[in-house]
């Protein structure tokens, strides 16, 4: 069993973020959450369990992620890990096409906020005892394209070079890493596609992706258990994709159906 840690998860109040504290919690660990939306915030704190912290904080102003940082360690202590995860997505339109307001607040949210993230965590833990601080990756995070999704994978990418250089920059006794949770059912998924777009992807989708709940608890131990520099932990790896196609025909599911089982 791992020791227990104090986690800190930004845009940890929905989807993905929130599945890794939920599971976190469960393991016995302390964990710090934030988020934007009011109404969210409140419903996840009433929730989660009373010893966790959850706050709002926007993670493109980095006062604001500094007061999460402040709050997390005066309530729980020494944050021990950190997770860069509080990001969004737009339509599907061409890079060129999105407006100014979209394409600032997609950059600034996945990439400028990774570095705020990044910025207050290193230089907390190189101040105490140490740490680890994962970036969250996402699609484009590889290089791969997809039409419609131009800027989201900009930051991906960005986050990704981040992250690389970051694991040469780090002071001793604090690392980097990066999560890559592959295609997680979550409305930043399936986000800005038509209804005819989206019978034609769920397709693959089925193939694919999982589950927050399946994803999240396997994220979440390996996020307070696998914390070396440089480290980069894939659920989604390219043997598991291969083995999905290969068995698509024999395993048949349906991720978006109502009465699906949690973790199918």
């Amino acid at each position: 069993m791992n020791a227990v840690k104090t986690v800190a998860v930004t845009g940890g109040t929905r989807g993905i973020g929130l599945g890794i504290a939920r599971a976190l919690l469960a393991a016995g660990h302390r964990v710090a959450v934030c988020g934007t939306d009011p109404e969210r915030i409140e419903r996840v704190r009433a929730e989660l369990p009373d010893e966790a912290l959850v706050m709002a904080a926007d993670v493109t102003d980095r006062d604001q992620v500094q007061r999460f940082w402040d709050a997390g360690c005066e309530l729980l202590g020494p944050i021990d890990i950190w997770i860069n995860n509080a990001g969004i997505s737009h339509d599907r339109e061409r890079a060129w096409a999105l407006s100014a307001a979209t394409s600032q607040a997609v950059v600034e949210t996945n990439l400028l906020g990774a570095i705020h993230g990044c910025a207050v965590a290193i230089a907390g833990m190189a101040a105490g005892g140490g740490g680890h601080v994962w970036n969250m990756e996402g699609l484009g995070s590889d290089g791969r394209m997809v039409a419609g999704l131009g800027v989201y994978g900009a930051t991906k990418r960005a986050v990704t070079y981040l992250s690389e250089a970051l694991a040469r920059e780090v002071p001793d006794g604090v690392s980097v890493g990066r999560l890559s949770p592959g295609m997680v059912v979550t409305d930043l998924l399936t986000h800005g596609y038509t209804e005819d777009e989206l019978v034609k992807v769920r397709k693959v989708m089925n193939i694919l992706a999982d589950h927050v709940d399946t994803v999240a608890p396997w994220l979440a131990e390996r996020a307070v258990s696998q914390a070396r520099n440089g480290a980069h932990v894939r659920w989604l790896t390219t043997p598991k994709i291969a083995a999905r196609f290969a068995l698509a025909p024999v395993r048949r599911r349906d991720l978006f159906a109502a009465d699906t089982p949690v973790g199918a």
